[in-house]
């Protein structure tokens, strides 16, 4: 690749009219391109090389498999429950359910990649419990993409998840503050609907249990919930004892299943990678994609160079904080919750994000790729600083010359 180019090239549109394409988008299901006075959505397309491409979505299936395998070796062995920060209220619950059929863990995940200007692709961390970002990648992302006539890979999204919730069949879908929380209450709402089943939309602090049984606001009983409740919550939250039992007797079925929060942890990357230098569990095949793709991650910062420190269970950006070559803190996330007070934290090596040059100035590039009933399928982009937290943008991802 030739000096100053990248995998990577901006179409910017933020010349066109905006008002009437953020109504169009709200009209489709995607009501919060602007929040307040703030642009989320920035009027622009970064565009991927489809060599990048192809090598993004092999290597996410295959990452995908290892991460499977090292969720299978971890479970039923509570030392590694402890190492990769799990909440003991959650190990029983853990240990008793039985473990999905291979590569369907969680039928809804996203990986965070980096994914460099030279198209070095590394992994950063797997979203494999409450995921958000859907509307954007499912609704969005090929809506401008197929008005500025660039290829997406995104089309499938809503056919996968359709087939992933025919499976589990949820009779009710939750997250926090429903009906006021514009992006979870939005998100929910989409899958329910690509879902095509008769599900209720309900608020997570409207439910109340009583003797391993759950219900609803209204005193409807829920037997199957998909919620957007992060599972490590049940160990600070009052009544997560509570519903920590009712999963636990099988009075509640509960999507992403039990095990997702094995995969979400980012203490698995550090097993993974812990497993790898000892030659341990994985072929040879698998070693190689290891090598090629995961970073560097450990329970303890042994770096020489620099280092990027990150709680097993933070979100949004909230508890990272980056370390220069030599070892001194040069940026900490300064908006999410840090959740590194309440869990362990996991120290790995830096690594490249793509910049693009848009609108609002310079941006790091994070991309997304969602894992749908098992399959890499849809990209997710967003632009910021070095790191991605709340205050980022939304920006569609699309694919040069895409078959």
């Amino acid at each position: 690749m030739s000096p100053g180019s990248s995998v990577f090239q901006l179409l910017d549109q933020s010349g066109l009219e905006r008002a009437p394409r953020v109504e169009r988008l709200r009209e489709l299901g995607f009501t919060w391109a602007d929040l307040e006075e703030e642009e989320y959505w920035l009027d622009a397309i970064a565009v991927m090389s489809a060599e990048t491409y192809r090598e993004l979505a092999d290597a996410s299936e295959k990452l995908w498999g290892i991460l499977d395998k090292a969720v299978r070796y971890v479970h039923r062995r509570q030392d590694l429950y402890e190492l990769l920060g799990i909440p003991p209220v959650l190990w029983q619950m853990l240990d008793d359910t039985p473990l999905p059929e291979p590569g369907l863990i969680s039928r809804y995940a996203r990986f965070d990649f980096a994914v460099a200007d030279d198209g070095t692709i590394k992994l950063l961390e797997l979203n494999a419990d409450t995921p958000t970002g859907y509307v954007e990648a499912s609704i969005a992302t090929p809506w401008i993409c197929e008005q500025a006539g660039i290829g997406s890979p995104n089309g499938e999204m809503k056919e996968l998840l359709a087939a992933a919730w025919g499976h589990e069949r949820p009779d009710t879908a939750a997250c926090v503050a429903y009906g006021t929380h514009q992006e979870d209450s939005g998100t929910i709402e989409a899958l329910v609907h690509h879902s095509g089943l008769d599900i209720m939309c309900v608020d997570c602090l409207e439910l109340w249990i009583d003797n391993g049984n759950v219900y609803d606001g209204q005193n409807r009983r829920i037997e199957r919930m998909f919620a957007l409740y992060p599972k490590e919550w049940m160990a600070v939250d009052e009544g997560g004892d509570a519903l920590a039992y009712a999963v636990e007797t099988g009075r509640l079925q509960l999507f992403n299943g039990p095990h997702s929060i094995l995969l979400q942890s980012k203490g698995l990357v550090a097993a993974v990678w812990g497993m790898y230098e000892l030659g341990l569990l994985f072929t040879e095949e698998e070693r190689q994609v290891i090598s090629r793709y995961v970073l560097p991650t450990y329970n303890k910062p042994v770096f020489s160079g620099s280092f990027v420190s990150k709680s097993v269970f933070g979100r949004e950006g909230g508890s990272v904080r980056l370390f220069n070559d030599s070892g001194e803190l040069e940026l900490a996330d300064e908006e999410g919750f840090d959740s590194s007070v309440l869990f362990p934290t996991v120290y790995q090596k830096r690594a490249e994000l793509a910049r693009i040059h848009t609108s609002e100035g310079e941006l790091h590039l994070l991309t997304g790729m969602f894992v749908i009933n098992g399959k890499p399928c849809g990209l997710l982009g967003r632009a910021g600083g070095p790191i991605t937290g709340n205050a980022s943008h939304f920006i569609a991802l699309g694919v040069s010359e895409l078959e």
